[in-house]
């Protein structure tokens, strides 16, 4: 697509929206049902898709990236009126006579560009935020996943006409073109480095934006944990999507006196969920790129391989791997992993992972596994971060009732559920004054009006 024609595009879209058809509540309703009753209609494509980018299995499909899409918009459709309904506020004394308002109005043209990891998800989760706000958008795919970007270019271009919602498919020179174009609102997910570069353009423009970016989540096993139960649980939330997940334990901290014992349950976990041999179960994922799996190769050789390992280069694929007696100097602790290896460091007491993590650069994610409220009070209330779970891992991603988002170098802003529609809007706050009199005091002709003014705006 030429510049030209991305400008005619944004023209389009901004026309549309000052037309003030997106506005009202019955025809964002009815935009949103048209949303999911194509994705229910394109279900079986979609699963197709997703298999023939990254290797997902119709389960993981489903239930990382589909079924997150439906209870968000089960989600939005049923509270969106009230999101949507002016808000009255209480008035100071000063304000006598009058009445104030919180008006929630669109952006107006919405730039969503999606990542590769999860690429239906990541573009449609924001996409229902953007049009439940009422804005117009253009959504810019990956071009890592040409499957799916072509399945959303088709199946939103079916339902939707471009002056509403484009898909703009292509790579970085297509996200540069349209960084430069007169955007009210921007919308990224994908790497810190990356990043910085969409702030720096939302900054010659002074677009507002939200930065869903990653980091090195920890993971910290306490020695009070379950560690069958806890192992499951970090297995099933590292090895998901290959390991290519933002949210995903990037390390393992282990108390000193479980992690030789937690050792084993993580490979018990492994072979439960991925079978004796994970290179050849097809429901195990592949990495997206030759370019990311010879990066992710690289890091085998740190600490001591204490399962998996085995790589398949043909078929871009790395047997869920841990990697023990890892240390913080090494090339794998330098990075976001961003694949199917589990570095294990070791820890006495819980003060000194706080101390490790607060060191960092502010994740994600944290999850912490233990029984004990006081731990759990320490690293909470201690350490920053986007988001996490206590004995859990990625499931805070899968409720619409808590936002999303990061903190930092991980990100700005969130998302999901009410999150979503806060996102893309704007809060308006208007004061309506009254006519039927006027306050003397607040005029500097007023003989008593500053003395007044004292006893009222006093601290």
């Amino acid at each position: 697509m030429s510049n030209d024609t991305m400008s005619s595009l944004i023209q389009k879209q901004k026309h549309f929206y000052k037309s003030g058809i997106t506005r009202p509540l019955a025809y964002r309703l009815e935009q949103l049902k048209k949303l999911r009753d194509a994705l229910t209609a394109n279900e079986k494509r979609i699963i197709e898709a997703l298999n023939n980018d990254l290797n997902k299995s119709e389960f993981e499909a489903f239930s990382t990236e589909i079924g997150i899409v439906y209870e968000e918009l089960a989600f939005t459709l049923k509270h969106l009126r009230r999101w949507m309904a002016p808000k009255r506020v209480r008035t100071a004394l000063t304000h006598i006579g009058s009445r104030g308002r919180i008006i929630p109005e669109p952006y107006g043209t919405a730039l969503i560009i999606a990542p590769w990891n999860y690429p239906f998800q990541l573009a449609v989760s924001p996409l229902i935020g953007a049009l439940a706000a009422g804005n117009t958008a253009l959504l810019k795919p990956s071009e890592l996943t040409p499957a799916t970007s072509a399945l959303l270019a088709d199946m939103l271009g079916g339902i939707y006409g471009e002056e509403y919602v484009a898909v703009v498919q292509g790579g970085p020179d297509v996200s540069q073109e349209l960084l430069a174009q007169p955007v009210d609102y921007i919308f990224f997910t994908g790497s810190v480095n990356v990043g910085k570069i969409v702030m720096q353009a939302a900054a010659e423009g002074l677009i507002p934006l939200t930065l869903e970016l990653g980091g090195k989540s920890p993971c910290i096993v306490h020695e009070d944990a379950e560690l069958k139960l806890a192992a499951r649980r970090i297995a099933f939330g590292k090895f998901t999507n290959a390991g290519q997940t933002c949210i995903a334990p990037d390390y393992v901290l282990a108390h000193r006196s479980i992690k030789n014992k937690l050792i084993p349950h993580l490979r018990e976990a492994i072979r439960e969920l991925y079978g004796p041999d994970p290179l050849f179960n097809p429901s195990y994922g592949r990495i997206v790129s030759e370019k990311h799996f010879k990066r992710l190769v690289s890091f085998l050789g740190n600490g001591s391989i204490a399962a998996g390992g085995r790589t398949d280069p043909d078929r871009l694929r790395i047997e869920p791997t841990l990697l023990d007696q890892a240390t913080w100097d090494m090339p794998v602790m330098q990075e976001e992993i961003f694949g199917p290896i589990l570095p294990i460091l070791e820890y006495d007491d819980i003060q000194e992972t706080v101390d490790m993590i607060n060191a960092r650069p502010k994740p994600l994610a944290l999850y912490l596994f233990t029984r004990d409220a006081g731990t759990e009070k320490a690293v909470v209330g201690s350490v920053s971060y986007g988001g996490g779970c206590v004995n859990d891992t990625l499931m805070h991603i899968a409720t619409p009732y808590l936002p999303f988002g990061g903190v930092g170098e991980s990100g700005m802003g969130a998302y999901h559920g009410k999150g979503s529609f806060d996102t893309f809007t704007h809060y308006k706050s208007v004061l309506k004054q009254t006519t039927r009199f006027d306050i003397a005091f607040r005029y500097p002709s007023s003989k008593n009006g500053l003395k007044l003014l004292r006893k009222l705006m006093k601290p």
